[in-house]
């Protein structure tokens, strides 16, 4: 089984609420990965994951929290020069228009 082969810090953003907005700050390019908890555990393993995100070639880089669970985030330099120097932030999420 292979493992992760490259630099990557990890950020534990515990459970959070569908339209939470996160706002990832970099000092250079690097991969941005916002996965599940069960998705982290492949990613790890050097299995086959789902994340959203990519290539983070502006910051900061803001993601919506796409449903209700237990996240992970990854900053990697996989494909680049270095790992970046990071950093995550909460934002609230946008207040729900009355109707």
């Amino acid at each position: 089984m292979s493992k992760v082969s490259f630099r990557f810090t990890h950020y534990d953003l515990k459970e959070l609420r569908a339209g939470a907005i996160i706002e990832v700050s970099l000092s250079a390019v690097n991969n941005v990965r916002l996965m599940t908890a069960t998705n982290f555990q492949r990613f790890k393993e050097g299995l086959d994951y789902k994340y959203a995100g990519g290539v983070a070639k502006k910051a900061p880089v803001k993601l919506v929290i796409p449903e209700s669970a237990h996240w992970h985030l990854i900053v990697d330099m996989e494909g680049h020069h270095g790992l970046a120097d990071s950093s995550v932030k909460m934002i609230a999420p946008p207040l729900k228009k009355a109707g």
